[in-house]
């Protein structure tokens, strides 16, 4: 399997791992702020305990899995993820999907924690609690089998897990800081580079899993990834283009 450098590892694990954690605290925070941080903290320590459980079965799993079957999961899975995060950055970035406003979605979710029942149960108020869990871990989720697939790929699963935690305390540090999300996150341009990333690795390797070969070995991957990163400018260009004209067409039929 084609081998990535350490850091363009850890880049990929912390680039993903900062979008999510970025969405997870403006959760945390919300809450935190309107019923408590006590319940709010110990939901999110909890989900983060479940999804390292997670890594640490699933990882050493994958290592047990057949060199061939294995890229083929692998590439399967990172293409899942992959162009999950470039389709919404191509349609945020050609204008046909809002981008993410984390200051609105800050105040949406303080608004429904504030209208959410109270009820409490260990010591907990318990909707608080399963708020920040569940923001927690199902932003997580989508990082913890990315961290998974590329690092025991590499034969890195600790790398990629360093990566992650670093973006995650990073994150954690400004949210607590500022008592804000951090809204100025280029949350739209760093889902885009990790989609590339994530799509290029994902075809290299699935393609390798069916027993196909690329010419030139792994020298191919620079060729698939300026690929996929032409592809997707292109249709951020065509998009833009045809949303364009639709606004024309629309000030003109309103005429």
């Amino acid at each position: 399997m084609a081998e990535v450098t350490p850091f363009f590892l850890f880049s990929a694990a912390f680039l993903a791992s900062a979008v999510e954690m970025v969405e997870a605290l403006t959760i945390i925070l919300a809450v935190g702020v309107t019923r408590g941080w006590r319940s709010s903290l110990t939901g999110a320590a909890s989900a983060s305990v479940a999804l390292a459980a997670i890594v640490g079965v699933f990882g050493p799993a994958l290592t047990l899995i057949p060199l061939d079957v294995l890229r083929l999961v692998v590439g399967g899975l990172l293409l899942v993820f992959g162009v999950q995060w470039l389709r919404k950055a191509i349609l945020r970035a050609s204008g046909l999907k809002a981008l993410h406003d984390e200051d609105a979605i800050f105040e949406q979710e303080r608004r429904e924690a504030a209208a959410g029942p109270s009820e409490e149960r260990l010591g907990l108020d318990w909707y608080a609690f399963t708020l920040a869990f569940k923001g927690v871990f199902l932003e997580g989720l989508e990082v913890a089998f990315i961290v998974i697939t590329f690092g025991t790929s590499q034969g890195r699963l600790g790398l990629a897990v360093v990566g992650a935690v670093a973006a995650f305390v990073l994150v954690a540090v400004v949210g607590v800081a500022v008592h804000r999300p951090p809204s100025r996150v280029p949350e739209n341009t760093l889902k885009f580079g990790v989609g590339v990333m994530l799509t290029t690795f994902g075809t290299f390797w699935g393609t390798e899993g069916t027993g196909a070969k690329w010419p030139g070995g792994e020298a191919s991957l620079l060729g698939v990834l300026v690929g996929v990163l032409a592809l997707s400018l292109g249709l951020v260009a065509v998009l833009r283009r045809l949303e364009g004209r639709s606004e024309v067409e629309a000030v003109q039929v309103a005429a």
